[in-house]
């Protein structure tokens, strides 16, 4: 007798915990090369002969290299062991070609990390995909969507409509990053400082917010007793969207009172999220990173709305101010809710992440970080040349800049010997082709 596919011990009921353990060693892999590049790129700043050391390969060559891996190694990774939970990647028989497929996505940020080392990019931020890569990584996204979709087609709920409108626009991603990538296309700007607007700054952080109210349905279950805070957050997701679209998407400044009083609506997510995850039940391994990222989106959302306030814009804008605050967005905020991710999938395995040491000493450098840049950035807005002209000061700020830099990288490094630790553990140290073939004889 055969057991049905929804029976616990059914090939498709199986689920195959070294997928996560996979996903999270390549993330972290590439967190501890971006790591390094940061602490070179600190170094060379403090150091300036390192350029001529390093030859063609100096400041302007490793930049994209860093913020690159960055988001498309470390920030990217953790979000496909999410859909690879929504659409059962971590079960067989489509658990097999998890692995195949990171080293596909690894072998992309390769060939991009060399044509950006040897002179060859677009020339927009995080949009530097040219040549061979701006094909290849598409390619390997559109890799990622085929595993999606064989997963989902070999899982016994197929179903599923949410689903399916997800692998749709799940489709439009490797093409619209292939579009986007071109030169010639441009997003609007403001005409006052040359960055960003007012509407596409809350688009952008509407994305965010999207992804934080559908994190929990993909990783874990409602709480049984009711919540008003998650009709309540979805009724003013939808507002704020139709906000968003009727700010259009010109050319604005920020001195306009609707682009700043219109992004002042997203402080309103400062108690919504920490409400809206509290009506989710979680591991119990996940409660320091879940602090941590709420904490971070609790300073993230002001000092956001803050910064782009006229006055304060004109005298940060392109300086170690918005540096310091990129770094508090993505060291800070987005990592701790990345962690978070991984420690939940991951379970009694997300014991690689909790270390004391290592979670206080990444915070804490980022917090330091994050100061030591407003310090550098509001002096720089008095005074441009403060950064470009070597002194005491100046020198004091990017030494210790380059310290919690080290500190950083070192917290890092930790997770990865951590999480090859994890995979040397025999429930994760190869996914058990077996499962395919073999029933239990229980269940015959």
């Amino acid at each position: 007798m055969s057991p049905s596919p929804s029976s616990p011990a059914s090939p498709q009921a199986t689920t195959t915990p070294q997928v996560y353990a996979y996903t999270a060693w390549h993330s972290l892999a590439w967190l501890v090369f971006a790591n390094a590049i940061g602490v070179l790129l600190a170094a060379m700043l403090l150091f300036p002969s390192l350029n001529h050391l390093l030859d063609t390969w100096t400041y302007g060559r490793w930049m994209p290299v860093h913020l690159n891996l960055q988001l498309y190694g470390w920030v990217s990774l953790p979000l496909l062991a999410f859909l690879f939970k929504v659409y059962a990647v971590d079960r067989q028989p489509a658990a097999r070609w998890a692995r195949p497929i990171l080293w596909i996505w690894a072998t992309a940020l390769v060939v991009g990390s060399i044509t950006w080392l040897t002179g060859h990019s677009s020339g927009k931020l995080f949009l530097d995909w040219t040549g061979y890569s701006r094909v290849l990584f598409p390619l390997a996204v559109f890799a990622v969507w085929l595993l999606l979709t064989y997963a989902f087609v070999k899982s016994p709920q197929t179903a599923h409509a949410g689903k399916i409108i997800g692998l749709a626009l799940l489709l439009t991603v490797p093409i619209l990053l292939y579009i986007s990538a071109s030169p010639t296309l441009y997003p609007p700007i403001n005409p006052a400082t040359g960055g960003p607007t007012g509407a596409s700054q809350l688009e952008s952080t509407l994305v965010v917010i999207a992804i934080l109210l559908l994190l929990p349905f993909g990783l874990t279950r409602r709480k049984p007793s009711p919540s008003r805070a998650l009709t309540l957050s979805w009724v003013i997701f939808v507002a704020e969207s139709l906000l968003c679209l009727g700010l259009g998407r010109a050319d604005v400044s920020n001195h306009r009172p609707t682009q700043y009083i219109s992004l002042a609506s997203l402080l309103l997510w400062i108690p919504l999220i920490p409400a809206y995850f509290a009506a989710f039940e979680w591991h119990p391994n996940t409660r320091r990173w879940r602090l941590a990222f709420l904490l971070w989106w609790a300073i993230l959302v002001p000092t956001g709305w803050a910064l782009f306030l006229p006055s304060v814009l004109d005298h940060f804008k392109f300086t170690d101010g918005l540096v310091g605050h990129s770094l508090l967005a993505m060291a800070g905020f987005v990592t701790a809710l990345l962690i978070f991710v991984m420690v939940e999938l991951l379970g009694d395995g997300g014991w690689i992440f909790n270390g004391t040491w290592s979670f206080y000493t990444w915070n804490l450098s980022v917090l330091a970080y994050v100061i030591l840049m407003f310090i550098a950035g509001w002096r720089e807005g008095s005074q441009p040349s403060f950064t470009m002209i070597p002194g005491p000061e100046r020198n004091l700020l990017y030494a210790l800049r380059l310290l919690v830099g080290f500190l950083m990288f070192i917290a890092s490094a930790d997770w990865l010997i951590d999480a090859s630790r994890l995979l040397r553990e025999p429930a994760y140290a190869q996914i058990p082709n077996t499962q395919i073939l073999s029933i239990p004889s229980s269940t015959l």
